[in-house]
């Protein structure tokens, strides 16, 4: 098991200019960590040149590239929409190849819940897109990480396959299991209304990576008062992201399953939303229970 970043506090910083990915490079490496997450949207190009440029940066500070965060809407009802979402990732596959190396995870999303979208089509138009990506996955060896996710920032609806029972169905309409499986996040099944260890024992064989971040409730509130009329909680102002290991996730849980299931993947700090001090922190917990569980 090997421990990444993810920098969720600048990702708006990265993605709008501010700073540029060499910057996170640098910045990351006091933090302990043995590779770095990377978004679609830290790109500045997909030009040859600029993607050596940067696997050079990842290899010189002594960082993998386990896995290139995408976010493909594979539910718009546009069909020239959905078709230019597929072409996307596939260049994405591609890119994550040439960052990361063989097996690194690029993952998906299944795209936007549309209010008029019925379970049957997005269902439908999900595995026609994950379908036409994977022989191209194949081909590059790359895993495609399928994410239980709530949304990406720059979409107007949440995930189609938000809550656990459509996440599984999406996961049961593809077979394939070597370049293909589950970029598990326990944070956001909290925020799905689910229960982030009965989703994990359901899709554990299939797990190929994780996010580990967590949540904790403001003075008061209580998940119950939070749950909205689908029975997800969304990004609720009372429910706020902290040091891992010390907010709602049961991390103890968490990797006895993992052990049970002799994980081997990534697990990427998806955190320091309030600095780095915290994102460190967060590193420095997950180093202890890999010693605890994996020693």
């Amino acid at each position: 098991m090997k421990i990444a970043a993810f920098p969720k506090c600048y990702l708006e910083s990265i993605t709008e200019g501010e700073l540029s990915v060499f910057d996170w490079i640098e910045m990351a490496k006091p933090l302990g960590a043995e590779g770095l997450e990377m978004y679609e949207g830290f790109l500045t190009s997909l030009d040859d040149p600029y993607l050596d440029e940067l696997a050079a940066a990842l290899k010189e500070a002594g960082f993998a590239m386990p896995m290139l965060c995408c976010s493909p809407n594979f539910t718009s009802p546009d069909a020239k929409e959905r078709k230019a979402a597929i072409n996307h990732e596939i260049k994405m596959v591609e890119v994550s190849r040439k960052l990361g190396g063989p097996k690194t995870v690029c993952r998906i999303l299944t795209g936007q819940r549309y209010p008029d979208l019925s379970l049957e089509q997005g269902l439908s138009w999900v595995k026609e897109a994950i379908m036409a990506v994977l022989p191209v996955a194949r081909e590059h060896d790359v895993v495609l990480g399928l994410e239980n996710h709530y949304k990406d920032g720059y979409w107007h609806y949440p995930e189609f396959a938000q809550k656990k029972d459509v996440f599984l169905q999406v996961l049961a309409s593809i077979e394939e299991t070597e370049h293909f499986g589950v970029q598990y996040d326990p944070s956001n099944a909290i925020v799905a209304g689910d229960d982030p260890i009965e989703l994990l024992r359901e899709v554990l064989p299939r797990v190929v990576s994780m996010h580990a971040s967590d949540r904790y409730l403001v003075e008061g509130a209580k998940l119950e008062d939070l749950r909205l009329s689908d029975g997800t909680l969304g990004y609720s102002p009372d429910l706020k992201h902290g040091v891992t290991g010390q907010g709602l996730n049961d991390y103890d849980a968490i990797f006895s399953l993992l052990k049970e299931r002799q994980y081997s993947g990534w697990i990427s700090i998806e955190d320091g939303m309030n600095g780095m001090d915290e994102m460190k922190a967060s590193i420095d917990f997950l180093k202890s229970m890999r010693q605890k569980y994996f020693a």
